[in-house]
């Protein structure tokens, strides 16, 4: 029995305090209105605290341990290099804490209440949240939605035991000695290689033809190559079937076209994907529409068929991404204000933290002739750029997508250290609507990794000066 209830008045009410969530309420209190944010769990949602947060720390951890056990190629040398996870884990702890009472002291400077809840749709101005034993009641003008993803489940591979989601992989306590992964995508990815950086000896067992889907074959072979340097066995067109759990391990059956095989390991941790938490939180009450996959149905201005409802973030159609969810939290909160924001989405950067990252923004080569534009293109390698020799980093490339018509840029691609920097720059250049001309006379210092960007679209121009022209 829920008792003390109480009906709140709010101006906007926003449901989840992940990049989304919080981004929303931080603009809309900005734009002058009341704000209230429901959360179940921990500000700053899964991105924070269980996400894309902790995932690089451990992943930077697990780079600069490779580094020091590789320096002798330059003439470093360090003896008896080891790991204290526990330590590791600690300090990812504390990132993870810095930044979460970060979120919590713009809340309050920004004079946005904070309710910790589950809330439940009960009209489609009104929600109960619950909270143990006790529970109130907000009528809103307008609500935000930003309620986030949880990852899917295989019905054979249920998480608990040595069946791994991403969060608790995050937060092992140990090192596995043996690891599989189930999924070959970013998740997958950048998991399994940390933990073949730590030590662990990692296969990947992914359903299609190649890890990495979205991303072209030319980048995702130079991960490949990575991931085989860290002894990772990738093995494709794998079906996994089930799981059998003992004490000290679990084994995982698996079929590749007729034959079937088996894997033993430590844990299994399965990175299929994310689903969106549209469920159980009583959006039929207030009749807000669903599509088939369970993503609400939005317009342009993130607005559900009910109109003072808006839905943002891993919930609405698209990749599940923190920097659209933030981007969306914004468009809806001006939407409520008044203002004519909108979405455009031709420029949102997608960036795996592989090694080497992988980042791309705009039309890939392949998609842009597929909507029938005469192409041309310009590729500059790692290998020709001074500073990235400079940090042993000779893996990679930038690549520049143009309209041959009319120089117009239209996407780009890099894959090397700091690929998730360089991605930057061509995303401002796609937005504004910037041509290669624009990028090649744009003086970039020397020497950088971003002169690879110039390098690139001075090629698509065919006037490269640091490699041969085509």
């Amino acid at each position: 029995m829920v008792v003390g209830e109480f009906t709140n008045e709010v101006d906007v009410l926003v449901i989840g305090s992940g990049p989304g969530g919080y981004v929303a309420a931080i603009r809309a209190a900005q734009l002058g209105k009341s704000v209230t944010v429901v959360d179940k769990g921990t500000i700053g949602g899964v991105c924070l605290n269980v996400g894309c947060i902790p995932s690089k720390a451990l992943i930077s951890a697990a780079h600069q341990y490779e580094q020091m056990k590789s320096g002798a190629e330059i003439g470093i040398y360090a003896d008896n290099v080891s790991v204290d996870f526990g330590k590791v884990q600690d300090w990812k702890n504390g990132i993870v804490k810095k930044l979460t009472s970060g979120v919590g002291s713009l809340f309050k400077g920004n004079n946005i209440q904070l309710v910790n809840g589950e809330a439940f749709f009960t009209a489609k101005n009104e929600v109960r949240v619950v909270n143990g034993f006790e529970g109130s009641r907000y009528k809103f003008e307008h609500c935000i939605i930003a309620s986030g993803s949880r990852p899917i489940e295989l019905k054979a591979f249920p998480y608990g035991g040595r069946i791994l989601s991403s969060t608790e992989a995050l937060a092992l306590a140990e090192i596995p000695k043996r690891l599989i992964v189930i999924g070959g995508g970013y998740i997958g990815i950048e998991l399994g290689q940390t933990f073949a950086k730590f030590g662990s000896l990692v296969t990947i067992l992914e359903g299609s033809d190649a890890i990495l889907p979205g991303f072209e074959a030319e980048a995702t072979r130079l991960v490949r190559r990575a991931l085989k340097k860290n002894a990772v066995e990738i093995v494709t067109q794998a079906m996994a079937r089930e799981a059998r759990q003992t004490d000290a391990d679990v084994t995982v059956t698996f079929t590749v076209g007729e034959e079937e095989r088996s894997v033993t390991a430590d844990y299994v941790l399965v990175t299929v994907g994310r689903r969106p938490n549209t469920n159980d939180i009583g959006l039929e009450v207030a009749n807000i529409q669903l599509d088939d996959r369970g993503y609400a149905i939005v317009d342009r201005q993130c607005r559900t068929n009910i109109p003072n409802v808006y839905a943002i973030g891993d919930i609405v159609p698209g990749p599940a991404l923190a920097h659209k969810a933030s981007y969306e939290g914004k468009v809806a909160a001006e939407a409520i204000a008044g203002l004519p924001s909108a979405v455009d989405y031709k420029a949102i950067p997608a960036v795996v933290f592989s090694d080497p990252e992988m980042a791309s923004v705009g039309l890939t080569e392949t998609e842009a002739k597929e909507k029938g534009y005469r192409t041309v293109s310009g590729k500059f390698p790692y290998a020709a750029n001074g500073r990235a020799l400079s940090l042993h980093a000779g893996d990679g490339f930038v690549k520049i997508v143009a309209d041959g018509d009319n120089q117009l840029v239209l996407g780009a691609l890099a894959v090397g250290p700091e690929a998730s920097n360089l991605i930057a720059e061509l995303g401002l250049a796609i937005e504004m609507g910037a041509v290669l001309e624009d990028i090649a006379l744009t003086i970039h210092a020397h020497p950088t990794l971003g002169e690879m960007v110039m390098e690139a679209a001075e090629g698509a121009l065919g006037r490269s000066i640091h490699q041969i022209n085509k």
